[in-house]
């Protein structure tokens, strides 16, 4: 998973200015040469945190809910692009190329892989939902 991580201009919600039309261009070309190459699961934008929430689990099992906005941007995530590829180099290959999400300003993509069920030892909990 490709994340991009949010920035102050991403938390304001703001619609994004004339100055982004080059930049969501390069992402559709971006996002369609995946899809043509077959990597690519899915991708999204993500609301402001303000727009969400947190749910919190104490060590006994009781639940809060948080409500945003959430004050560390620098945790937090913008969107993402989900890829499936056949090796980290690939995934690393295609990440080198993701579009600057961001137009003028520092930014960072992170990139992790999910845990699939070859992971984890046969008739673990992974093996049992995926039938």
């Amino acid at each position: 998973m490709i994340q991009v991580r949010a920035t102050d201009v991403s938390e304001r919600g703001e619609p994004p200015g004339p100055e982004y039309a080059k930049l969501f261009e390069e992402m559709g070309a971006f996002h369609e040469e995946m899809a043509r190459a077959g990597v690519l699961l899915d991708g999204a934008g993500l609301r402001p945190s303000r727009d969400g929430w947190r749910q919190r689990y104490d060590a006994d099992g009781r639940r809060e809910v948080v409500d945003g906005p959430f004050a560390e941007t620098k945790e937090l995530i913008a969107g993402y692009t989900l890829i499936q590829v056949r090796s980290e180099e690939e995934a690393r290959a295609w990440a080198s190329r993701f579009p600057m999400p961001f137009v003028g300003m520092a930014c960072e993509i992170e990139v992790r892989r999910l845990y699939e069920d070859a992971d984890f030892a046969p008739g673990g909990d992974m093996a049992i939902r995926s039938e």
